[in-house]
């Protein structure tokens, strides 16, 4: 972990030090406390909220109170993109709002941010991630105007915005054909490093973002669903060929805030080659037959409103429709 740097510019109300994987507990508590009075419709785990010290570049700071309870925290992560980018993380405890805590985080994250960015820059000097642009991002809840006028009064802009989608279970699901060789498997072992190929592959044909090492791909399933998470492979040839792929994730702990069980598509991708021969239709399809076969009430994902292989389409579709939004904040450095 890096040294959280200066924190003379954060109020004096609270006792401010380095966070680390050992305040994890401490940390989900707070989140904890926080979600129960913002109601956001998730609930975050100590088992997520210890996938923020993964990555080796994480700094960040809390701060207690005189009896030692953490009150506040910031985190700032180096992320792999093309371009360089830190994301930032943050709350603070709704008992101490109003004392400009919040906002001189927030500053604090930036200047951490810029730090960081710049010490990326430095160990890969010459190469295009050293001259490309730096972003500082932030994701807001639709609503949250008390966070982003802090933004604003920052210099960050809204530059994506993120829509969850569901489909009721209780409604048909539709049969889709596909052609050829083409077949949905069930998730296997045997098949998961060629669905992370197929992911990289997918993704650099329509966003240009960085390949998924072996180490990311398997980093984050905390509450992965095998059993609600399928392959699309070609069999036309002597070697299987992963043509699309849909992972799925089981959230039981936001059920109650949403007020219905639901499946969670997580990740879905199809290969360019495939696109346009229904694939994935018929894995959303699949999963859907998965989450209504285990009791839930709805088929549930988030996408990209901006997003360019047309996913806001098919799942419209499909019978998805709109329940609640993000905003992406960037300021560029």
């Amino acid at each position: 972990m890096m040294r959280p740097g200066p924190r003379s510019a954060l109020p004096r109300d609270l006792l401010w030090m380095p966070l680390g994987p050992a305040d994890n507990q401490e940390l989900a508590d707070l989140l904890h406390r926080a979600e129960a009075v913002d109601n956001p419709p998730y609930r975050t785990t100590a088992q997520e909220t210890a996938e923020y010290f993964v990555d080796p570049t994480y700094s960040g700071v809390a701060g207690r109170d005189a009896e030692g309870v953490m009150r506040a925290f910031g985190l700032v992560r180096l992320r792999p993109a093309a371009e360089v980018y830190a994301s930032i993380v943050g709350i603070v405890d709704p008992g101490w709002r109003g004392r400009g805590i919040g906002g001189a985080l927030l500053h604090w994250q930036v200047e951490r941010a810029r730090h960081l960015i710049g010490v990326e820059r430095a160990a890969t000097v010459g190469s295009r991630r050293a001259e490309a642009r730096a972003h500082v991002v932030t994701t807001v809840l639709e609503g949250d105007e008390r966070m982003m006028r802090h933004l604003s009064e920052l210099g960050f802009e809204p530059r994506r915005w993120y829509r969850e989608l569901r489909r009721d279970l209780a409604v048909p699901v539709p049969d889709v054909d596909l052609d050829g060789f083409l077949t949905v498997e069930p998730w296997s072992e045997e098949l998961d490093d060629a669905a992370r190929r197929a992911h990289n592959e997918a993704l650099s044909d329509s966003t240009g973002q960085r390949p998924m090492s072996v180490e990311k791909w398997a980093a984050g399933r905390a509450y992965f669903a095998p059993a609600w998470s399928f392959v699309a492979v070609d069999r036309s040839g002597d070697r299987v060929r992963v043509a699309g792929y849909l992972r799925s994730g089981r959230y039981e702990q936001d059920w109650e805030a949403l007020g219905w069980r639901e499946g969670y598509t997580d990740m879905i991708g199809v290969r360019a080659e495939y696109r346009g021969r229904h694939v994935g239709e018929a894995l959303l399809t699949a999963a859907m037959r998965a989450y209504a076969r285990d009791g839930m009430q709805f088929a549930a994902t988030g996408v990209d409103s901006d997003n360019p292989t047309g996913a806001v389409d098919l799942y419209r579709e499909l019978g998805y429709t709109p329940t609640r939004g993000s905003v992406l904040y960037s300021l560029e450095v």
